[in-house]
Formats: C-alpha cells, sequence, structure tokens
C-alpha cells in the first residue's frame, strides 16, 4: 500500500467525476463557445458574488495573471515571506510583470494591517517602487495550512482602501479554509479585488484553477492569459471536474483535516520529534531532533515502508492529507510512525 502525502496534488480522478468528464459537452473555450467552461466560470463567479470568472490551466498562471493586472513594470507588491507567489512562482513577479516584493515577516505566513501599512513605500518618494498591490495566500502552505482571520484581513482592506491598492487573494486552498473556519465565499468577494482558486488541490481535479473579479478585469485577464499560453480548447472535460468538485468534494474536506490532526498528535508523542507547528486544515508541517535522527534519514526510513512525504528545507517536513488518503492508508502511517 503506497501513501503519499507529498501534496495534495496527487489525487486523481473519482471514478464518479471522470464519468461526469467524459459526460460533457464541449466547444472552443478560445472562442468562448465550451458550454461546460462557461458554466463552471458562471457557478464560481456566482459562489464569490463576483461579475465573472476565467478558467485557467494552473494556480500559478492565475496569480500571475492576476499581478499583472494590478501592477507596472517597476512596481511592487506586498506580501508575506512564505507567500507562493514569491516563493514556488519561479520568480514570475519579476519575469511576467517587472515587479519587486516587499516581504513581510509575518506569523506562519500572515501578516498584519500594521504591517501591510508599515511596507507601503510613500507614492510621492519617487526612489523606491511603486507599491500597487497586496497579496494575501489562504490557507498559508509553507505556514502549514494556517487560516487567516476574516476581521485582519478586513482591516487590511480598509489600508489597501485609503492606499488605493490592488487587493489580491491566492486562494489556491482557500477552500479547506472555508471549510475549516465555516465562512462562505461571498465573505471573500466583497474584500478582494480578485481572487484565485484552485480545483487540483484539495478538490481532486486533475487540471485547473479559476480566477474571479470585475467584468473589466477578467477582459483585460482573457488577453493576459492568451500571452501567458494559457487558451485551451476543448477545456470543458476539465471544467466538468471542476463543477462536479465543487458540487460534491468541499465538505469532505474536513476528514482530510482531521487526519491530519491525528498524523499530529501521533508525531508529537515521537521522541525524535522536536516540533509539530499547530494543525487548522490539511498540512502537517513538524521538525525532527537532528541530534536523534536527521530529516533525509527519515525521509527514506518511511520511503521504506512506501510512506512518502517531502522535507521543506530550513528543518521543515511536511505532509498533506487529501482526497486519496484512505482510512487505511491512515492507520497504516499511524501505526508505522508509532513503531519507528
Amino acid at each position: 500500500m503506497t501513501i503519499n502525502l507529498i501534496s495534495d496534488t496527487v489525487t486523481k480522478p473519482t471514478d464518479d467525476m471522470l464519468e461526469t468528464m467524459m459526460q460533457a459537452t464541449v466547444g472552443d473555450d478560445v472562442f468562448k463557445e465550451d458550454p461546460t467552461v462557461n458554466a463552471l466560470e458562471h457557478k464560481v463567479a456566482d459562489m464569490f458574488q463576483k461579475e465573472r470568472a476565467l478558467f485557467f490551466p494552473s494556480g500559478t498562471m492565475a496569480n500571475q495573471t492576476a499581478i499583472k493586472l494590478h501592477t507596472q513594470p517597476g512596481e511592487q507588491l506586498i506580501c508575506d515571506k512564505y507567500a507562493h507567489v514569491f516563493n514556488y512562482e519561479g520568480g514570475g513577479v519579476s519575469f511576467n510583470s517587472g515587479v519587486s516584493c516587499r516581504l513581510v515577516d509575518g506569523d506562519r505566513g500572515m501578516m498584519t494591517a500594521l504591517q501591510v501599512e508599515e511596507a507601503i513605500n510613500p507614492p510621492d518618494f519617487y526612489h523606491s517602487p511603486l507599491t500597487s498591490l497586496v497579496c494575501i495566500e489562504n490557507t498559508t502552505n509553507k505556514g502549514g495550512g494556517a487560516c487567516w482571520n476574516l476581521e485582519e484581513l478586513k482591516r487590511i482592506k480598509k489600508v489597501c482602501s485609503k492606499n488605493k491598492l490592488a487587493y489580491h487573494l491566492d486562494g489556491a486552498r482557500l477552500w479547506n479554509a472555508l471549510v475549516a473556519k465555516g465562512e462562505e465565499p461571498r465573505q471573500y468577494g466583497e474584500l478582494f479585488d480578485t481572487i484565485s482558486v484552485c480545483l487540483s488541490k484539495g478538490l481532486g481535479c486533475p487540471v485547473g484553477s479559476v480566477l474571479v473579479g470585475s467584468n473589466e478585469l477578467m477582459e483585460k485577464a482573457l488577453r493576459v492569459r492568451k500571452i501567458f499560453g494559457g487558451g485551451m480548447r476543448q477545456a470543458g472535460y476539465l471544467a466538468a471536474a471542476g463543477i462536479y468538485a465543487l458540487d460534491n468534494h468541499i465538505n469532505r474536506l474536513a476528514e482530510d483535516h482531521s487526519k491530519a490532526k491525528e498524523i499530529g498528535k501521533t508525531l508529537q508523542n515521537l521522541t525524535f520529534v522536536k516540533q509539530v507547528e499547530p494543525i487548522e486544515t490539511n498540512i502537517v508541517i513538524f521538525q525532527v531532533n537532528e541530534n536523534l535522527i536527521s530529516e533525509q534519514s527519515l525521509v527514506q526510513k518511511l520511503k521504506q515502508h512506501d510512506v512518502h512525504f517531502i522535507s521543506m528545507g530550513q528543518g521543515k517536513l511536511r505532509m498533506v492529507t487529501h482526497l486519496d488518503y484512505t482510512q487505511d492508508m491512515h492507520e497504516k502511517l499511524l501505526d508505522t510512525l508509532n513503531k519507528l
């Protein structure tokens, strides 16, 4: 039994999802004539109560498009030092938009409104980059699946409005935050100018992310997506998976969260584990006592038991629960950890 906890991106479509995909009615989405893609976009836009949505092949492309929409070359965005747009998008911020990042030293990937305000460059001081955008990531990947406090996000919104800054949410795992906190998509739609949400992580789709915003912004996003090479033809087969996942796979994320917390409790009881970071959703980040066992030794030792996970560097090890991580796998993992 192979147990793959490398990421929640390793999932494969369920049988019912595959059946839905095969039955999809498709057209050419580059001409906006794929009815299933159109239906997905309408569905996600309605969930967030935004005017329009646009389907993307990846979350990175959706985020990079949003950054391009909100900035001009030479400007600067504000994000936490753990942010995905800075750490895990291949330097696309500078390559695609010619923009630099002002990094904030937040807590587990989350910064405060005060920190954001202090990071804004004076707009009339032309020696420094013009601050034009604030990027939030919820949940935070490198922060261990942490969920932002909605009231803090509202306070940051006020800072953005006061200083005429755009406000983008990288919501790759926002579905996890919504389930964990009992919140609604519309609450985020009210705050952010643009939001990207991923379908191929917790929701288990094979491909796809969606960007939502105003009609004006999404019309511009359509052009940027074309420039980035993101136009797809009969993409309705992929969009059908997204519709199925939104209808069937959101509430079950609570199961992933529960399993992650149980893994965390087991790790805390192991003598060679130095620390387990707080667990709110489906990501478990922990550190080992290097005097007892090295990171790579633990990775290799568990690999011998057909358990796979990763090191994130800087002493952090990560396990991610997901749709394909079954109860049988869960029990085997806990048993294997206890016997180490």
